[in-house]
């Protein structure tokens, strides 16, 4: 049930560029190229893959 009211809150995060868990615009996180499009890595330690312009979690063979 707490997963029903969270995923929508992180899904709309992520589509504002937006880290889902300390909120901070994820064009000022670290960014390196990898064979899976952009990583870029947030001030709070979480992961994510940026492809044509928009942000998912990494899965962890990504990482």
């Amino acid at each position: 049930m707490f997963k029903n009211v969270i995923a929508p809150i992180q899904a709309w995060l992520l589509s504002q560029g937006r880290c889902v868990g300390c909120g901070t615009p994820l064009a000022e996180g670290k960014s390196k190229q990898t064979k899976f499009g952009h990583q870029v890595t947030c001030k709070c330690g979480r992961i994510f893959i940026e492809k044509n312009g928009k942000y998912r979690r990494a899965l962890l063979e990504e990482v």
